[in-house]
């Protein structure tokens, strides 16, 4: 498309960069429109197009903004000019330019010569430029190989790919340097000054064969070009005879000295624009005349209108009233979506629809209105999924004017009967039921919906968020639960505590009573003389309370202890009982539904209807 477009410009003498340039960027925007279509697009309907493309908007810009109706007029009429210029009618006749037809076929290897010496500078470039372009496409679909399938000779390639300018003809140039040969595609160019050649189409020359240069420029050019050569190159270079060449192999870094031979074919001069005529001559009774291709088929449901209504009529009929009438803009961003041609006059009937839609749902506590457009085509009375577009149309896709010498279709669509209008409104309320719904998220334990347009993210945090809260409350009532329970055994702890530690001191105190006792009545009994069983018989009386009184603080103890254990278990089952509480609600946020809120016809108001003509064909 690049090539095409530059091609076009530089034969109008218009400069336009490809990725700057407004005018290049909108005709590659319109012819690759068309492509993606599947639809055949000659100059005039081109130029046609440019005031008015087929579409509003270029990049993030509007159309308008980019690029000005005022200058796509001034565009058109710069390649109108082009157009209606007699010199033109002879680009336009003659076999389809195709490279595969070119050099292909069978026998004998072809030799395809494209004679530019009558031409002038600016349709050399032209003709320059659209064949390598062509090339460029051709190569690449052709699989990769390493042998040589077709050769590109280009006499004097002087002004086609310089160093310092830009023409259009120097980019398809350098990438047949830099990529053909993958796909067994080679290029030979030739030129007297090497000054002339940008230095990356010499760098990517694998072969160098160099005559006797006549300026310094010229051979330091060629020294600076030459990798890896010999120490010796410039002096071999300088003593060159006439007719003489030096072949140089990139690749093997060799260098060869080639010597003319005598030529083997009467060589003639540049010939004229009669001897050419008259050499093309038996070609041209030869030559068939290509036959003109027939509009792509339209696609889409534009095809469907077609198959089912009658002829055109060229007076458009009449419609139920108050209801609007309007034309579809084909640059409406969607026209290609509906089947639309954008240089079709012929049109047929559809309906750009605006209704209002309520989606309640009592649980969900939803209610939620939104507007819904769409376009209807094609208008046969029955409306099916396939015949619904859903659009965001406004005002700027229709117009109020049809196209000039437009024509009607109407087939048995009644537009002018308010019956129809009214059972189409009944027909809309009834598909949209059947098929409009809307989605919303559902936690059902815990009892929470989304709302209309909050992302799963959003929903899920607000879920967790009320998880958390639902847990907490759980949990702090089941802590008012065992906090009685706690306080209990901790006052009991409490109460053991408190006995083990009077038990600890009468043991103490009967234990130091006995001794001390013992100790007193038998010092008295030995310095009396007498020790009898009175004295003994008390001993052992002390020592039964003191081993009561032991038993009684170990029995304590032992009933400490056991409360202590009972409380530590009473907390790890507190802590249980906690974390069960924690992962009971985080599974409610894990169990998440999709619901479905459709409509009721009565939730459904058609707010507009209005007629549409839409360009077919």
């Amino acid at each position: 498309i690049e090539g095409l477009v530059s091609s076009i410009l530089v034969l109008a003498s218009i400069d336009s960069d490809p990725v700057s340039g407004p005018e290049h960027i909108l005709i590659s925007m319109i012819v690759e429109t068309w492509w993606r279509q599947g639809k055949d697009l000659d100059l005039a309907t081109l130029v046609g197009q440019i005031p008015k493309p087929p579409f509003r908007k270029l990049g993030v810009f509007d159309l308008e903004q980019f690029f000005s109706e005022k200058n796509r007029m001034k565009l058109a009429l710069q390649l109108n000019t082009l157009l209606a210029s007699p010199s033109m009618a002879s680009w336009l006749e003659g076999e389809p330019l195709d490279i595969e037809s070119m050099i292909g076929g069978k026998g004998k290897t072809p030799c395809a010569i494209i004679y530019m010496a009558h031409l002038s500078e600016t349709e050399r470039q032209f003709v320059v430029t659209l064949i390598l372009s062509k090339v460029v496409t051709w190569m690449r679909s052709r699989p990769g190989t390493g042998e040589l399938g077709a050769l590109v000779y280009m006499d004097e390639a002087f002004g086609y790919a310089p160093p310092t300018a830009e023409p259009p003809s120097k980019k398809p140039i350098l990438t047949i340097l830099k990529q053909a040969r993958a796909f067994g595609v080679g290029l030979v160019l030739v030129t007297q000054n090497p000054v002339d050649l940008d230095y990356k189409a010499m760098s990517n020359a694998g072969t160098w064969i160099v005559g006797r240069l006549q300026t310094d420029n010229d051979k330091r050019r060629i020294l600076d070009g030459i990798r890896g050569g010999m120490p010796d190159l410039d002096a071999r270079l300088s003593n060159l005879e006439k007719r003489q060449f030096m072949m140089y192999l990139a690749k093997k870094s060799t260098q060869t000295i080639l010597h003319r031979r005598h030529s083997m074919c009467f060589r003639f001069g540049p010939f004229t624009r009669a001897q050419v005529a008259e050499l093309m001559a038996p070609f041209r009774a030869a030559v068939k005349t290509a036959a003109k291709k027939t509009p792509a088929a339209a696609t889409g449901p534009a095809t469907a209108a077609l198959a089912a209504i009658d002829a055109p009529a060229a007076v458009a009929p009449s419609v139920a009233e108050g209801v609007e009438v309007a034309y579809l803009d084909p640059a409406a961003p969607w026209a290609t979506d509906l089947g639309a041609d954008p240089t079709g006059t012929c049109l047929a009937p559809a309906a750009a629809v605006t209704v209002d839609l309520l989606y309640d749902d009592t649980p969900a506590k939803l209610r939620h209105t939104e507007s819904y457009e769409a376009m209807i085509f094609p208008l046969d009375g029955i409306i099916d999924v396939e015949d619904v577009l859903t659009v965001d149309h406004d005002d700027r896709d229709f117009t109020a004017k049809p196209p000039a010498a437009a024509s009607y279709q109407l087939g048995n669509t009644k537009l002018q009967n308010k019956t129809f209008w009214r059972s189409l409104h009944a027909d809309v309320k009834s598909y949209l039921a059947a098929n409009q719904k809307i989605e919303i998220l559902k936690c059902p334990a815990l009892k929470l919906y989304s709302r209309v347009g909050e992302s799963e993210e959003d929903f899920a945090a607000r879920c967790r968020a009320a998880a958390e809260q639902a847990a907490d409350a759980a949990m702090s009532k089941l802590k008012d639960q065992y906090a009685r329970r706690i306080d209990r055994l901790q006052d009991q702890i409490s109460a053991a505590d408190t006995r083990v530690q009077e038990l600890e001191a009468d043991k103490s105190a009967r234990t130091q009573t006995e001794v001390m006792s013992g100790i007193g009545d038998l010092l008295g009994s030995f310095l009396k003389g007498r020790l009898g069983s009175t004295t003994l018989s008390k001993a052992a009386s002390r020592r039964a309370a003191s081993r009561k009184a032991k038993a009684r603080l170990e029995a304590q103890e032992q009933k400490l202890t056991a409360k202590q254990q009972d409380l530590v278990e009473l907390e790890e089952e507190l802590e249980d009982a906690l974390i069960d509480i924690q992962e009971q609600h985080d599974a409610m946020v894990a169990n998440t539904e999709t619901l479905e809120v459709g409509l009721e016809k009565t939730d459904i108001r058609v707010a507009e209807a209005k007629l549409v003509w839409v360009p077919v064909a």
